[in-house]
């Protein structure tokens, strides 16, 4: 049995993960590949509930940073174990909304946490698995932003100062231009055209496989 494959979505908010997860799925469907669906923090039950812990704006006491950081890779260990690693196992393919790329920028760009701290958790946890392609919605913070706050209430990280998504912007960039899996799309043109440069992007994907 073939492995499948594994493909992220990044981006920062109102970046259209969303719309773009809906053409991925399509163009999979199109070639009559069966895949899974997950999302970080959370895809499964127990992750779920530490998304709600990561998420939530409404705790009686502060959430450190390094509590992030750790309920984010714990998150990532259940879900890895428990559908990612079994569902290509069984030859599906998987596509993720967000994956340790997210962490990289957020608890490493955004909070500052050092680069080889995230590395040694990573490593724990994720044991060198990484995704086959990421496409990175790359957005303005302030554009993205905005669109976050016009779809309702912001989340706790969503509530971050401007200074803090200017950080992650700069680190998601930086990780992407040093990673030759990671596709960066710009996700400030219009809707059609981000979606023709992900189809044109897995096209590319799919050259290179066979």
């Amino acid at each position: 049995m073939t492995q499948g494959k594994f493909i992220v979505i990044e981006g920062m908010e109102g970046a259209g993960k969303s719309s773009a997860i809906s053409v991925i799925t399509e163009y999979l469907a199109e070639k009559d590949i069966a895949f899974k669906q997950t999302r970080e923090p959370g895809g499964t039950p127990l992750a779920e509930q530490l998304r709600t812990i990561v998420k939530s704006a409404k705790h009686d006491e502060q959430l450190t940073q390094e509590t992030e950081l750790l309920l984010m890779y714990a998150s990532r260990s259940q879900l890895l174990a428990n559908v990612i690693q079994p569902a290509l196992s069984e030859g599906d393919w998987v596509i993720g909304d967000r994956h340790d790329l997210s962490s990289r920028a957020y608890q490493g760009g955004g909070r500052g946490i050092d680069d080889q701290i995230m590395e040694t958790i990573a490593n724990v946890t994720l044991k060198g698995f990484k995704p086959d392609l990421t496409l990175y919605l790359d957005i303005e913070p302030q554009i993205g932003l905005a669109r976050a706050r016009a779809r309702g209430e912001l989340d706790r990280i969503e509530l971050e100062q401007i200074d803090f998504f200017e950080r992650v912007h700069k680190k998601y960039q930086s990780l992407a231009n040093a990673d030759d899996t990671i596709v960066t799309v710009d996700a400030s043109q219009e809707m059609p055209k981000v979606h023709q440069d992900i189809r044109q992007a897995l096209d590319n994907f799919f050259e290179s496989m066979a």
